[in-house]
């Protein structure tokens, strides 16, 4: 996502308006995506980037011109989240502090959750507001408290980190590959018209990328089984050979995902690990 321009708003359809999270990085690309979602006075914001001035000033500016066909400003009447990555979550104080104390729905994940007061949600919570229905999916992996919500009224899927609108997904070390696998299979079957990522632009081909997820693990699988079977057994030394078309300062982000691909093999029976090491079980 390096290189990738968005706007700072952008109006996605009649009841989504993006806003850009100000925190651009190597794993954020342009910064991660919140959204306004409905049509009337009231709006729900999905997720909430990692605050500061300049990200709170643009949602103010959003829900100004986001205006309801009686001609109100809207206003902010609950916060849903996706997950508990501060990048999701950190703004939450900052949108308090200009908007008011608000509603906050998530799964809960105490650890991550910053002593936040939450309304509970999980599988198959509903959440309505003018003009927009949220249906919640649970899919753990990337997260252990992930969620994605379906927008009933476009068959659109707003997919957090399960789905990223530019580039593929980091399983942290406390996240799961086979869960994330499976949920990128579920979300395949629910056959969405559209994707709104966490990051990068709106996804109009959602078979389509969702299949090159799954191909993509499937090809780092091989990659990584290839070189254990040449006696590579340290993962930076894998990283060096499956990503050497990587830049190095990612090489610490690939690490993590090869350490993931790795932990589902010893799972499946086909890896050995002994400390650092790693082999192909004989």
């Amino acid at each position: 996502m390096i290189g990738l321009d968005m706007a700072d708003i952008d109006r996605w359809s009649d009841r989504v308006t993006v806003i850009l999270g100000q925190n651009p990085g190597p794993f954020t690309g342009p910064g991660t995506n919140t959204y306004l979602v409905g049509t009337g006075p009231t709006r729900i914001l999905l997720d909430s980037a990692q605050g500061g001035e300049a990200y709170i000033d643009l949602l103010e500016r959003a829900l100004a011109e986001a205006v309801d066909a009686g001609n109100r400003s809207a206003r902010i009447e609950r916060i849903v989240l996706t997950h508990a990555h501060p990048d999701h979550i950190g703004g939450i104080e900052d949108v308090f502090e200009r908007f008011g104390i608000v509603p906050v729905l998530k799964k809960p994940w105490p650890k991550h959750d910053r002593g936040l007061v939450l309304e509970e949600i999980g599988e198959g919570a509903v959440i309505r507001v003018e003009g927009a229905t949220l249906r919640a999916l649970w899919t753990p992996g990337h997260a252990r408290d992930h969620l994605c919500f379906l927008l009933e009224e476009e068959n659109a899927l707003f997919s957090g980190d399960m789905v990223l609108g530019a580039g593929t997904t980091v399983i942290p070390r406390d996240g799961d590959l086979g869960e994330y696998l499976d949920g990128l299979q579920r979300l395949l079957e629910l056959d969405v018209d559209l994707i709104y990522p966490a990051h990068g632009p709106r996804i109009t081909k959602p078979e389509d990328k969702i299949r090159s997820y799954i191909e993509h693990r499937a090809l780092r699988d091989s990659q990584i089984l290839g070189v254990l079977g040449d006696g590579v057994d340290l993962v930076s030394a894998m990283v060096e050979r499956i990503y050497s078309d990587v830049p190095a300062f990612l090489h610490t982000a690939a690490g993590v995902s090869v350490e993931a691909h790795l932990r589902r093999l010893v799972d499946q029976g086909a890896v050995i690990r002994k400390g650092q090491r790693w082999s192909l079980r004989r």
